[in-house]
């Protein structure tokens, strides 16, 4: 009977260890450049203006289902946003007018990492693929959490946009092992938005085609445990 327990308790505790070694957790922060790509018919003339510098960062989980391969998640604070310009039909003689949008999201990455194996000492590059889901929780337009259009009506800048993104992420970087379970990582990934996030020109002001949707460029610094 004893050494019945003392096989279970072994069999347990190894298979705790496993388990244990296969979920690596960390914390990265994100600067980065984001715009807004924007497209519309002729007659509003929508495009992109510039970008925006932003520095997100959160929580990193990688779930190991192989050696070298990871599902990837994790809990983010990302800014987004950048200056777009368009005609306002509305006004006599069609103006050029300009808007800095600057954006705030939560985000949940639901990718999949994966590893090389050593290509130095210590050493890994990795690949990530896959997508990301956003949700609003800020909004600045010309620095101002209050729009006033052109007809004075003003309304939370953050109304002015999709209250939900969802966008596809690609990146590639380095992980360098420190310790026993001590990891540093360097990376770019890219995130390109899928969802049209304007809500302002297509239902407020009934423009036709509008289109609005994120893009960033992201350097991913981190450490996990």
């Amino acid at each position: 009977m004893k050494k019945a327990l003392l096989a279970l308790a072994l069999v347990t505790g190894g298979a705790v260890t496993t388990a244990s070694a296969q979920v690596e957790i960390g914390l990265k922060v994100s600067p980065s450049i984001s715009s807004l790509a924007a497209s519309s018919p002729s007659q509003y003339n929508f495009d992109k203006d510039g970008g925006l510098a932003n520095i997100g960062g959160g929580l990193v989980v990688d779930y190991f289902f192989g050696q070298n391969y990871a599902f990837s998640t994790g809990l983010q604070l990302t800014g987004k946003g950048g200056t777009i310009t368009y005609n306002e039909p509305a006004i006599a003689g069609n103006p050029l007018l300009k808007q800095k949008v600057r954006l705030q999201y939560v985000e949940v990455p639901v990718t999949v990492k994966l590893f090389t194996n050593e290509v130095a000492t210590d050493v890994k590059v990795y690949f990530q693929v896959g997508g990301v889901l956003s949700g609003l929780t800020g909004g600045r337009i010309n620095g101002e959490k209050y729009f006033t259009d052109f007809n004075n009506e003003q309304k939370r800048s953050r109304s002015h946009f999709l209250f939900a993104d969802a966008g596809l992420l690609g990146g590639t970087g380095v992980e360098y092992q420190l310790g026993q379970s001590t990891k540093v990582f360097a990376g770019i990934s890219y995130h390109h938005g899928l969802l049209n996030v304007d809500r302002f020109f297509d239902n407020t002001r009934k423009y036709k085609d509008v289109s609005i949707k994120n893009r960033e460029v992201a350097l991913d610094l981190g450490l996990k445990f």
